[in-house]
């Protein structure tokens, strides 16, 4: 996809977050996003989504076996978790010198 139509989320790596929709639901507990898929529309999240993976043997895993891991959701699902208010926020993107900052709309200070 080239840059130009490359779509921008208020969610990074990193990021503290909220799932607010799905089977992992939970409003008052903030995970940490591993990993942001922005042609997907998609993110990991540390713990939500779990999946039953089965894994050939081979070198590295001579046994192989079943492992659970993460599947990424939809951005839609989450909100970034605000840790002064204590709450799910909603962002907004402000323009600054050399690039923009996300404040939050509940708090209105600089979102990090």
């Amino acid at each position: 996809m080239k840059q130009r139509f490359q779509p921008k989320f208020n969610i990074k790596k990193g990021d503290n977050v909220v799932v607010i929709a799905g089977d992992d639901k939970d409003r008052s507990n903030p995970r940490k996003v591993l990993a942001v898929y922005p042609q997907k529309s998609r993110v990991l999240i540390e713990g939500v989504n779990m999946v039953t993976k089965h894994l050939k043997p081979s070198a590295q895993n001579p046994q192989g076996g079943i492992v659970k891991e993460e599947a990424p959701i939809h951005i839609s699902n989450i909100m970034l978790w605000d840790a002064k208010a204590k709450a799910p926020v909603r962002v907004k993107r402000e323009r600054k010198e050399g690039g923009f900052t996300r404040i939050s709309k509940k708090s209105g200070e600089e979102v990090k």
